[in-house]
């Protein structure tokens, strides 16, 4: 019988609020200890993101390497190379490495170190690539939003010629792409 007084008074009106209180003691700080551990989390993923930068910026980590692929916003704005002939090995290296992870392949190009007229300082580069359907808008991207910054002058996409398409086709549908891209090249840097 006192066993049954003791779990009786033990939960009564007037125990209940302290019992009240303590849970919500104990909910806050789990609350609290949640937030603190999700926050270091993420102040450990921009440490990791920022050591990762720093590695590719002193060349201790390939760029190729990233999750970006060349796609990256680290360097210069302006094709590197003292001389225009360095630039336009860069954008065609550039170039190359763009339709590589798009899983392309680039048939053919050439490089036009003298711009046009109306653009000095330009170099451009005409590319024929074979590339998937599906992997025109990746390549697009990673050409215009990296750095160097490049500009696509004129593109030309066609289905390749004899292809005959059937229901049963599963294949990825592969296509000619003739780009004109163009970077600027600052003289002396």
């Amino acid at each position: 019988m006192a066993q049954t007084d003791l779990i009786r008074r033990h939960f009564t009106r007037e125990q209940v609020l302290p019992v009240l209180v303590f849970a919500a003691v104990m909910v806050g700080l789990a609350a609290t200890i949640w937030l603190s551990l999700s926050s270091l989390a993420a102040d450990y993923a921009d440490y990791a993101s920022a050591a990762d930068l720093l590695d590719r910026l002193e060349g201790r980590k390939p760029a190729g390497e990233s999750a970006t692929h060349a796609s990256g916003m680290s360097g210069s704005p302006f094709l590197e190379g003292p001389d225009i002939n360095v630039a336009g090995a860069a954008l065609q290296q550039r170039v190359v490495a763009a339709v590589e992870a798009a899983e392309g392949n680039v048939l053919s190009s050439q490089i036009d170190l003298q711009g046009s007229e109306s653009r000095p300082g330009y170099v451009s580069l005409s590319a024929s690539c074979d590339i998937g359907e599906s992997a025109l808008q990746e390549l697009l991207y990673d050409l215009e939003s990296g750095m160097p910054f490049l500009f696509i002058d004129q593109l030309v996409v066609q289905a390749h010629q004899g292809e005959t398409v059937t229901a049963a086709d599963t294949a990825p549908k592969r296509m000619r792409l003739q780009i004109d891209i163009s970077g600027q090249w600052q003289a002396g840097k």
